[in-house]
C-alpha cells in the first residue's frame, strides 16, 4: 500500500506501534486487565487517572466534596477575592442530618461592634506576651509549600496583622522576608536549633528566638493528620534553600524522629518549656498536640501542678487536620476529633484551677465563621486554619501535595510551577480571607446576641446527640468544675479513671483501667 501512496505511511506506523504496545501487554506479568485486555484495558488506567477531576468538576454536588465541599471553597474564594459570599434560596444542608451543628440566635441582636479581635497570650512567667488574631495561619513548612506560596501567605500576614507558623521545617528566606508576625514551631527534627546528632542546640535557638519577627514558640508533640509518625527527607529533596531554613547538609538524608529527644517524660518537658522561655527572652512558649492517650495530657497536667511550671498556650489539633502526606491509617484512625480533644484540654485545664494562665488554640477544618464561634463556644480562645489559607493563596484540593505536581504552584518545589503563583496578587487574596472571615465572625456574634466571640459558651452550641436528640453542647458534653480534678474524692466519668492513671513523672500509665476503676468503685461504695 505504501508503493501505492506514500499516504499510507503514516496510518501504517500508527497501526505497527499499538500493536507492538498489544504485544507488549499479552506478554507482561504485572496486569491482569492489560494480559486480557491488550490496548483496551489501558482505557481503565486512563479513566482512574482523571477520575478525581471528572467529580470535582462535573459529577459532585456542592456538599459532596471532600475533605472540603465545594460550598465551603467556594466561601474561601470569594472572601479571598473580595466577592460577596451569599447563599441563593436557601441552605443546601440536611438540617435534621445527626451532624448538623449549629448556634442559636437571639431575637435581641447587638450592634455590631468594632473590636479588633485579638487575644494575649502569655502566662505569669513570660516577659514579653503577645497579641495574636482570634484567626492565624496554621504549621505548613516550606518544602511542603514551594517559597511562593509561604511569601503570600506571610505578606498576607503582614497585611492583616496576624500570625503565619512556620511548621516543622523552621524560619526560612520566605518567611523573613515577608515581614509577618511568626510562630516558630519546632518539632523532632529541631530544624532551626538542629546540632550535628539531630538533638537540640540550645545556642542555635537562642539565637534564632530574640529575632523580633518571631513572637512565640511551639514545640510540636504531634498533629492531627499523622499522630504518633515521624518522617524522612531524602537527600535528593534536600536543596540548598531547605537546608538553610532547617540547618542541616544539602543533599543528605534527613530524619525527624516519631518523639523528642530534648525530653522524655511530663516533667521533663515543662522543664524543656522553662528553658525555652528563658533562651528566646520570656516569649510565650507552648505546645501543640492531637489528644491521645488521655492519660499522657493528664501526666503533663500533674507535672504543671508537681512544677509550678506551666506553658503559656496550648493548640489542640484534631484528627481531621491535614497534611502534604500521611498513610491511610493514620490519616484516618488515629487521633482524637478537635470537638471531643478541644472540651478534654479544657476540661483538664479548668478542673485543676490551670485554665485562667493558659491559652487554648484550636485547628482542623475551620474556615467559616461558624467554626470559629463552635470552637470557641468549646474552650478556644483562637483558633489556626491551614487549608484554608492554602484555598485563599490558589490551591484547588487536586490533593497532588506529595507529587511535586501541585497544578497551581502551591504545594511544590518544581521551580516552572510556582512562577504559576503570583504573589502579590495571592497576598492580597490571604489578607482578604482573614479580614473577611473575622468580619464574618463579628456579624456571626452579634446574631447570637453577644458583643464578642469570647464570650460563646457551649450553650450556645447546639448538636445532636444520638439519633433523637438535640441538645446544647453544655449537656450533651461533660463540664467540669473550677478544681474538681482536685478533689481526691471525685468520680467524673472519662475523667476521674485515667486521671488516676496518670504519673507527672512519666508518659505511662502508673495503673491499668481495671485497677483505676476499681479504686473509683470501691470509693463509691
Amino acid at each position: 500500500m505504501v508503493s501505492v501512496s506514500g499516504y499510507f505511511f503514516w496510518p501504517f506506523l500508527v497501526l505497527a506501534a499499538l500493536s507492538g504496545l498489544g504485544c507488549r501487554d499479552l506478554l507482561q506479568t504485572r496486569h491482569a486487565v492489560l494480559r486480557n485486555y491488550p490496548l483496551a484495558g489501558h482505557f481503565r488506567f486512563l479513566f482512574e487517572a482523571v477520575r478525581p477531576e471528572l467529580r470535582q468538576y462535573f459529577f459532585e454536588s456542592n456538599q459532596d466534596g471532600r475533605p472540603f465541599s465545594r460550598e465551603r471553597r467556594s466561601m474561601v474564594y470569594d472572601r479571598a477575592k473580595n466577592v460577596e459570599d451569599v447563599l441563593p434560596f436557601g441552605t443546601e444542608l440536611d438540617v435534621y442530618d445527626s451532624s448538623y451543628g449549629w448556634v442559636n440566635h437571639s431575637i435581641c441582636p447587638k450592634p455590631h461592634g468594632q473590636d479588633d479581635m485579638r487575644v494575649i497570650i502569655g502566662g505569669p512567667d513570660c516577659a514579653q506576651p503577645y497579641s495574636a488574631s482570634l484567626y492565624n495561619i496554621s504549621a505548613m513548612s516550606f518544602g511542603s509549600l514551594s517559597g511562593n506560596a509561604i511569601l503570600a501567605l506571610n505578606k498576607g500576614a503582614k497585611a492583616g496583622n496576624f500570625y503565619h507558623d512556620t511548621g516543622e521545617g523552621s524560619v526560612s528566606r520566605y518567611h523573613r522576608e515577608g515581614g509577618g508576625d511568626l510562630v516558630w514551631e519546632l518539632g523532632s527534627g529541631y530544624f532551626g536549633c538542629r546540632a550535628d546528632d539531630g538533638g537540640f542546640d540550645a545556642e542555635k535557638f537562642r539565637k534564632q528566638a530574640v529575632d523580633p519577627q518571631i513572637k512565640m514558640i511551639e514545640i510540636k508533640m504531634s498533629q492531627g493528620a499523622k499522630p504518633g509518625h515521624g518522617g524522612v527527607l531524602p537527600g535528593p529533596k534536600v536543596t540548598a534553600e531547605i537546608a538553610e531554613a532547617r540547618g542541616i547538609p544539602v543533599g543528605k538524608e534527613c530524619v525527624s524522629p516519631a518523639s523528642h529527644s530534648a525530653f522524655s517524660t511530663p516533667v521533663e518537658l515543662l522543664e524543656f518549656i522553662a528553658r525555652l522561655r528563658e533562651l528566646s527572652g520570656g516569649k510565650p512558649i507552648g505546645f501543640k498536640l492531637c489528644i491521645g492517650h488521655r492519660w499522657e495530657f493528664m501526666a503533663i497536667v500533674k507535672a504543671m501542678l508537681k512544677t509550678g511550671i506551666k506553658p503559656d498556650f496550648i493548640v489542640v489539633d484534631g484528627a481531621e487536620g491535614g497534611t502534604g502526606a500521611a498513610p491511610l491509617e493514620f490519616a484516618n484512625r488515629l487521633g482524637t476529633p478537635l470537638r471531643q480533644g478541644l472540651t478534654f484540654v479544657h476540661n483538664c485545664l479548668v478542673g485543676t484551677g490551670l485554665r485562667q494562665d493558659i491559652r487554648i488554640g484550636a485547628s482542623g477544618k475551620l474556615i467559616s465563621a461558624f467554626d470559629l464561634a463552635g470552637a470557641m463556644a468549646l474552650g478556644a480562645d483562637w483558633v489556626n486554619a491551614a487549608r484554608g489559607f492554602m484555598f485563599a493563596v490558589g490551591c484547588i484540593q487536586s490533593q497532588s501535595c506529595h507529587t511535586n505536581r501541585c497544578p497551581t504552584g502551591v504545594a511544590t518545589q518544581d521551580p516552572l510551577r510556582q512562577k504559576a503563583l503570583v504573589v502579590p496578587d495571592k497576598a492580597e487574596r490571604v489578607a482578604n480571607f482573614h479580614h473577611n472571615t473575622l468580619k464574618a465572625l463579628v456579624d456571626f456574634t452579634a446574631a447570637a446576641g453577644l458583643d464578642h466571640p469570647n464570650e460563646f459558651k457551649p450553650e450556645h452550641f447546639y448538636l445532636h446527640e444520638g439519633l433523637r436528640e438535640i441538645m446544647p453542647a453544655s449537656v450533651a458534653l461533660t463540664w467540669l468544675r473550677h478544681g474538681a480534678l482536685l478533689d481526691k474524692s471525685h468520680n467524673i466519668p472519662g475523667f476521674s479513671t485515667y486521671w488516676d492513671m496518670a504519673e507527672a513523672d512519666s508518659f505511662n500509665p502508673v495503673k491499668t483501667v481495671a485497677a483505676a476503676k476499681s479504686t473509683h468503685h470501691q470509693g463509691a461504695h
